[in-house]
């Protein structure tokens, strides 16, 4: 999969990725109960997985994460 904008979060990521591009992402994958980030398999596992092991949407995940890069960039 190629992605289009080297900005955006996408739900196929995975929890490393995510975090290396958005380190405030964190605070916004925790809050959800998410605490995938500290987990060894953050390499590996994708936003989608995590969120179907908790019973998450990941698309409303995504678009939190994206809308808080969007407002940081425009600051």
């Amino acid at each position: 999969m190629v992605r289009q904008n080297k900005n955006i979060i996408d739900k196929s990521m995975t929890f490393k990725e995510i975090i290396k591009k958005n380190p405030e992402a964190e605070k916004v994958l925790t809050s959800k109960g998410m605490h995938c980030v500290g987990c060894p398999a953050a390499a590996i596992e994708t936003l989608e997985q995590g969120a179907i092991m908790h019973g998450i949407d990941a698309d409303k995940v995504t678009e939190e994460i994206n809308s808080k890069l969007k407002n940081k960039k425009s600051k």
